[in-house]
């Protein structure tokens, strides 16, 4: 799915998505990854929700978000307990959603200035895409 939307140009946008893929402004990227609006992770460990460590999570918190979006891929799946406890304890905020609905929730908390980061995996979440 595409977006078109009259945005600022200077923060990081999803400008698109896929099963495989997302674009962020120009950017292809075609594995799992951490967006905010100043920043790019596109080098994330994380290669699926169910195998999400403490570990994964470093460089997200790293980033100082609000608030996460995590686009578990096709389908909406819940990460393991602890990982939803750690962020509970950090006080950050985790929403926990399909891509194409992190997405779009990305692009409009953004575009707000939120201090949001999208955690975004592709394919079915589950797997490497």
């Amino acid at each position: 799915m595409k977006f078109t939307l009259d945005a600022r140009t200077d923060v990081h946008l999803i400008r698109g998505y896929s099963e495989d893929e997302v674009r962020i402004n120009d950017l292809v990227q075609r594995a799992p990854c951490i967006v905010t609006a100043q920043q790019l992770v596109l080098d994330w460990q994380a290669r699926t929700v169910a195998t999400l460590a403490l570990a994964d999570l470093e460089q997200i918190f790293a980033l100082q978000p609000d608030v996460v979006l995590l686009g578990t891929g096709a389908r909406q799946i819940f990460p393991d307990r602890v990982i939803r406890r750690a962020f509970a304890t950090r006080k950050v905020g985790l929403e926990v959603m399909d891509l194409g609905a992190a997405c779009r929730t990305y692009n409009i908390l953004v575009q707000e200035e939120r201090r949001v980061a999208a955690a975004l995996f592709l394919g079915l979440g589950e797997g490497p895409p």
